[in-house]
């Protein structure tokens, strides 16, 4: 069983979270999901299934994962410190 943090964009309110816990949770091997609107954290556990997996979900459900390859980790960081 692994247990991850994933940083995603667009977590604005509890509907957000709502939306994604409901989902994820959906996907075969995923055991438990919280989210935050307040950190843009899903916190995931899950077996049998990989963490690409659940990004690429999370992507299609509107809350891309942030990274620095992708920019939005440095675009979250900024809006946060506003």
């Amino acid at each position: 069983m692994i247990t991850e943090d994933l940083k995603v964009a667009n977590v604005k309110c509890g509907g957000c979270v709502a939306t994604i816990k409901n989902e994820i949770i959906k996907l075969e091997g995923v055991k438990n999901v919280e989210a935050f609107h307040e950190t843009d954290l899903v916190t995931v556990t899950y077996e049998g299934i990989t963490r690409a997996e659940i990004s690429i979900k999370l992507s299609e459900l509107g809350y891309p994962e942030a990274t620095m390859e992708n920019g939005l980790l440095v675009k979250l960081k900024s809006y946060k410190g506003q």
